[in-house]
């Protein structure tokens, strides 16, 4: 007990002493003594906000308690370099392919890519409208001598190319000429042509010049066949320009008539269902237009149709197929049938199995797609629903109308303006074909006016033919049909009909839907599993990320103050009482005690971090704290 006793005082003594002695060492402190600062109550609480003295704390803060992986190898290892270094290239080479897997997610969701998915519904649907010309169409009696002319004059071409010798016995017109029948000028300067100088043998084509005969081009064909028929055309529309605009052709006066029967689901179709009009080139046309729900798929419960299908010796050089034109087209919808439909040859029975897609797109920014013509600069011609078809027609013509100063006369018409024709306007054939040249290589403005519909129904056509009426079955077939006035041949009874069903293939229908690839919910959790992966990170790690950078701006701008007031108050001032410099001895020339480095210099120095003492030291430590470390920063709000 009495050995425990004395080696507990000599230990004080050892203790007080060298306090003592470092109390003795300490350099004396400049200006007017004062009290040394009062230990720090139990209890203290911390500042609102509270900044560290250093960058280097506040990085080790950082690190050290941080949740990103990896950030604490930084700081742990301090002592040995090698493993420091190590972990400072994989933490830098991991955020390095971070930044590049993030760079390329995000530059290919600014792509906005899209998928296609494809669902498929059963229910009932509405059958499609659907419409049929017999490809005869009509001479209007108003410019049956111009019409002449013009075939005299194809004659003239076809047999100067060809050596062809048309038969003498032709069906010559003998209506009488009207007595205000218009005037018209056949420009003969317009003719078929061999273009043998264009480099490719065989091609057949007419030269076009404008008014003044400075600029001209020839409008050149591969096949003689699609010459003939499209200068033909031209002829052909430039003579129908001197029509009025409310002539009307009476396109029902033909010998019998082309729809012989109709029925659906084994009922006869009645008068009102159906929509006549007459097309310049492609003749009598029947719109089949009734409301009727597919309750079954099959050919007994579609829409069967028998036609009368002749040839009129009417304009012959305007087509050469013999048969129907039939297109399936969307209700409410202009039907063209120069881009979408297909012929059913005479003499067969047709049966045309429909199957139905409905499309829905996306739009901005996904797609470029408008909902019921939205948003789109083109005045529609058609008194239809909008369809991307019925927007190229008008922005075409819109754009005829502008450049040439006036219209195509197998389009609809602005307000305000008038057909092209050569007796009112010109060398027009110079500026539309120019202008159509332009549209086929895609240079006119009109495909980016014109965006597809966000909604639309496709439909898929698959047709099978087969003969009709049979060798056998042909007289008893007409007679019930009540053709009693055709031939007797029954090749040549067989020849002028034709049999078409339309039926759904099946009730089911796709529905193709576009979804975007990365939507914000999954371009977030695409970006959060990349940061998982490389530096186990979330949303409260990117926030502690924040937090650093808050820190030490503010830092910055705190330091930065302190050092610029510094410099301001060091400034030498010049006193006209005294001669006498304003400057003040620097640490560096203060005098440094026996024993004591410069690592240890008290307040001036660097910060150390706070330790608590044990036992009797604690004491001590607390009377003599204003020779230990300096306090943090503290900004109280």
């Amino acid at each position: 007990m009495a050995e425990r006793l004395s080696v507990n005082g000599r230990m004080e003594a050892a203790a007080q002493g060298s306090h003592l002695q470092d109390a003795a060492q300490m350099p004396p402190r400049l200006g007017p003594p004062s009290a040394p600062p009062l230990p720090p109550k139990e209890g203290h609480q911390e500042g609102l906000v509270e900044l560290p003295a250093s960058f280097r704390e506040l990085f080790t803060f950082f690190c050290t308690n941080a949740t990103i992986h990896g950030t604490i190898r930084l700081v742990c290892s301090s002592r040995n370099r090698l493993k420091t270094t190590s972990w400072g290239l994989l933490f830098l080479g991991a955020l390095v392919t971070l930044c590049w897997q993030l760079g390329h997610l995000l530059e290919h969701h600014w792509h906005r890519p899209v998928l296609m998915a494809v669902s498929v519904h059963s229910e009932r649907k509405l059958l499609p409208l659907v419409t049929l010309c017999d490809g005869n169409p009509r001479r209007p009696s108003l410019v049956l001598r111009h019409l002449e002319l013009l075939d005299k004059f194809a004659r003239e071409n076809i047999d100067s190319l060809y050596k062809v010798n048309f038969s003498k016995g032709r069906d010559a017109l003998s209506a009488a000429v009207p007595r205000h029948e218009p005037r018209f000028h056949l420009d003969r300067e317009i003719r078929l042509q061999r273009l043998s100088h264009s480099g490719s043998r065989g091609r057949v084509g007419f030269r076009l010049c404008n008014s003044t005969g400075g600029d001209c081009f020839y409008r050149s064909y591969a096949s003689g066949v699609a010459a003939v028929q499209d200068w033909y055309r031209f002829h052909y529309v430039d003579i129908l320009a001197l029509l009025p605009k409310v002539w009307e052709d009476s396109h029902g006066r033909q010998d019998g008539h082309f729809v012989l029967s109709c029925s659906y689901d084994g009922m006869d179709c009645q008068a009102r269902q159906f929509r006549t009009f007459h097309h310049p080139t492609y003749g009598s046309c029947y719109t089949v237009d009734g409301v009727w729900t597919a309750q079954r798929p099959g050919i007994t419960h579609g829409v069967g149709l028998v036609l009368r299908v002749e040839q009129q010796p009417h304009l012959p050089l305007l087509s050469t197929r013999a048969g129907v034109k039939v297109m399936v087209h969307g209700r409410n919808h202009t039907p063209f049938l120069g881009y979408h439909s297909f012929s059913v040859r005479p003499g067969t029975e047709a049966t045309i199995s429909i199957r139905e897609d409905e499309v829905h797109r996306l739009g901005r920014p996904y797609s470029h797609c408008t909902s019921g013509g939205e948003g789109v600069e083109v005045e529609l011609l058609h008194n239809t629903s909008y369809t991307r078809q019925a927007c190229l027609v008008s922005c075409f013509q819109q754009l005829m109308v502008e450049t040439c100063s006036c219209g195509y006369y197998l389009y609809p018409l602005p307000t305000g303006a008038e057909h092209c024709s050569s007796a009112r306007h010109p060398a027009w054939g110079h500026c539309f074909y120019r202008l159509y040249q332009d549209l086929e290589t895609h240079r006119l403005p009109c495909t980016s006016r014109c965006p597809r519909p966000c909604r639309e129904s496709a439909f898929k056509l698959s047709s099978g033919t087969s003969r009709w009426p049979s060798a056998k079955s042909a007289g008893w077939t007409l007679a019930a049909l009540g053709e009693q006035g055709l031939p007797r041949q029954s090749h040549r009874q067989r020849s002028n009909l034709a049999k078409i069903n339309i039926v759904y293939q099946e009730l089911n229908y796709r529905s193709v839907e576009e979804a975007p690839v990365y939507s914000v919910p999954q371009l977030l959790s695409a970006m959060g599993s990349l940061c998982s992966l490389w530096f186990g990170a979330s949303v409260l790690s990117l926030l502690e990320l924040l937090e650093l950078l808050l820190d030490a701006l503010a830092l910055t701008l705190l330091l930065g103050g302190r050092r610029l007031r510094r410099v301001w108050l060091s400034w030498p001032r010049a006193s006209p009482a005294s001669g006498s410099s304003n400057i003040k001895p620097e640490a560096s020339h203060m005098p440094t005690p026996a024993g004591a480095t410069s690592d240890n210099l008290g307040p001036s120095g660097p910060h150390l971090p706070q330790m608590m003492l044990p036992g009797a030291l604690e004491r001590v430590s607390a009377e003599e704290s204003w020779a230990g470390p300096r306090p943090r920063e503290t900004l109280d709000t």
